[in-house]
């Protein structure tokens, strides 16, 4: 026992003392992260005339996804200065950022949410899993990924994306919504991709 013990004393102490064993995130570009917060900011306030609102939706996921989701709110990406915000309630919500597949326990409960977010609200389901189950897809407690349930209107594909995957995604969202309708004699028409 007292080997035990003497072994194990300088073991803890270096752990405790020591520096971790993981290595450090690599921080995206200053000047790519500067101009995408520019831009989001700029097209959200022209959008909605106020900050970005997301209300993030767990439908079934293995968690990757949502770990990344967090990492937007951590100190590298800052969220809050890209004039995002992630809400509580989806009553205030503008956008529902969906995660993982749809399983059968959660599927009534994803209904009543998009039915809580007003107008206008765009559903993003990011991930594999949610764009079509992904490695869940087939089992008998996943009814399949978001587009199913709820129209999708943007899917962030990725197993899980990125942090930065997601801004550049909310941002493409907000760049199409924003888009001016051609007027055509007297009626509007949609833009040609």
């Amino acid at each position: 026992m007292k080997t035990f013990r003497r072994l194990l004393w300088p073991r803890l102490a270096q752990g405790l003392v020591g520096r971790p064993l993981t290595e450090p995130a690599t921080p995206p570009p200053d000047e790519v992260v500067e101009a995408l917060a520019a831009r989001v900011e700029a097209t959200a306030r022209a959008r909605l005339g106020r900050s970005l609102s997301i209300r993030q939706v767990d439908a079934g996921s293995c968690n990757g996804c949502e770990l990344e989701v967090n990492a937007l709110a951590g100190v590298l990406y800052d969220l809050e200065r890209f004039g995002l915000r992630f809400v509580a309630s989806p009553r205030h919500a503008d956008v529902l950022l969906v995660t993982g597949p749809v399983t059968r326990n959660m599927r009534e409960a994803l209904e009543r949410t998009r039915a809580c977010t007003p107008e206008p609200c765009w559903v993003v389901a990011v991930g594999d899993c949610a764009a079509d189950g992904g490695v869940f897809k087939g089992s008998y407690a996943v009814e399949g990924g978001v587009t199913p349930v709820l129209p999708v209107d943007l899917v962030i594909p990725g197993c899980p994306p990125a942090p930065a995957q997601l801004l550049e995604g909310l941002l493409a969202l907000l760049g199409a919504q924003d888009e001016p309708k051609r007027v055509v004699a007297g009626a509007a028409a949609e833009p040609q991709a």
